[in-house]
């Protein structure tokens, strides 16, 4: 019997992989596609019909590039920083609360949290290992960055372990069959936003590839497969924010299509504004972090440990 759980378990693991690196190669057609409309254009659009196979031949391109690697680099670690920059950005995607026996549902908040700290080692080593100035300062940019937003983000999550008393995913479900959180929690729910923008490195926050002075950020000595990889991790993490938006503030129903179509539009959101908004001066990055979003989250943290407090009292 525990085989056969364990082989259930696999397949729907597999299964939603692979819909994951689907949806991902879909992801950039629409990115390209709402860009080049933003700046009064077309996007890709001569690889089939309307462009639409244009992600896969994409792919093929890059990954039967010749694979070059720097002379003076740390060869191992900057050949499997990506691979592993893409398993733990894969690797979230378990933690949804499907029902499917996947991993952690009674403290999926928490796995998430281990597995978004860990991504910034990754970020590091590839910018480190590659023995290029550029690339070492992009990576300390976005280790940075990343580490001043996950406090923020960690606060914000500690919020909602509080409000309903656990640590799983699963309890956003029941909670909202009434009220959206996003009602109740507007301001954590612009922060949670802005902070994912800051979180996978978007625009207006991509410090890490600043093209003026640091031409591509930290991956900017990979090529073909290594480049391929890191990309695939940047825009899985873009989906599992938005679907993560949507768990927390938007009724969590994920047997409903009307869950993926707000999922769609939270990923569209981050496209959009990276085709309206210029990049944000560094200081002002780190000023936002510390100075604006970490005492708006940390007092909400305290006023929900204060409700919580006065309604135990009440109750005894």
């Amino acid at each position: 019997m525990f085989y056969l759980d364990l082989l259930v378990s696999l397949v729907c693991m597999i299964l939603l992989l692979v819909c994951v690196l689907i949806g991902v190669a879909f992801l950039t057609l629409l990115e390209r596609k709402v860009l080049g409309y933003i700046q009064i254009r077309k996007g890709p659009n001569k690889v089939g019909f309307m462009g639409i196979p244009q992600p896969f031949s994409d792919a093929i391109k890059l990954f039967s590039k010749e694979q070059t690697f720097p002379l003076l680099s740390n060869y191992i670690m900057y050949y499997y920083s990506p691979v592993m920059s893409l398993f733990l950005s894969l690797f979230m995607w378990m933690i949804i609360p499907y029902l499917l026996n996947l991993f952690m549902f009674n403290l999926s908040m928490l796995m998430f949290l281990c597995l978004t700290s860990m991504g910034v080692y990754t970020v590091m080593i590839a910018g480190w290992s590659s023995n290029s100035s550029y690339s070492m300062l992009g990576g300390m940019r976005a280790v940075a960055q990343t580490i001043s937003y996950e406090v923020s983000l960690g606060l914000i999550f500690m919020s909602f372990m509080v409000l309903i008393g656990g640590f799983s995913l699963l309890d956003f479900f029941i909670y909202q069959e009434i009220i959206w959180l996003i009602f109740l929690c507007l301001p954590l729910a612009f922060i949670w936003f802005v902070s994912s923008l800051a979180e996978t490195n978007r625009t207006p926050f991509d410090f890490a590839e600043g093209e003026s002075e640091l031409v591509s950020g930290f991956n900017v000595e990979y090529s073909s497969g290594g480049f391929a990889l890191i990309f695939l991790s940047e825009y899985s993490s873009i989906l599992f924010m938005s679907m993560l938006f949507c768990i927390l503030f938007l009724g969590s129903n994920l047997f409903s299509v009307f869950f993926y179509l707000e999922m769609v539009l939270i990923s569209f959101l981050f496209i959009w504004v990276r085709g309206t908004m210029p990049r944000y001066r560094y200081d002002k990055l780190m000023y936002l972090a510390w100075k604006s979003f970490l005492p708006v989250s940390l007092n909400y943290l305290f006023l929900y440990l204060g409700f919580k407090f006065f309604l135990c009292s009440l109750l005894i």
